[in-house]
């Protein structure tokens, strides 16, 4: 699983970081202070995607039957 998990998370951190990327940058509160949220947040995505990716994970395991 934990190899599934892996190819599900360089996709979906990448994905989650773009997300957001945009969101500081399309809000425009968020914008003045954009130089130190960019990474922060880039960093956020990559994180959050690490559980999200093995519940992505699990669930496909289980429809495939583990093959």
């Amino acid at each position: 699983m934990f190899k599934i998990a892996l190819l599900i998370w360089v996709v979906l951190g990448a994905t989650l970081a773009g997300v957001a990327l945009t969101l500081v940058l399309t809000v425009p509160a968020l914008q003045p202070n954009a130089m130190k949220l960019l990474p922060i947040f880039a960093a956020v995505g990559f994180v959050v995607a690490i559980p999200a990716s093995f519940v992505v994970a699990k669930k496909i395991l289980a429809q495939t039957g583990g093959r």
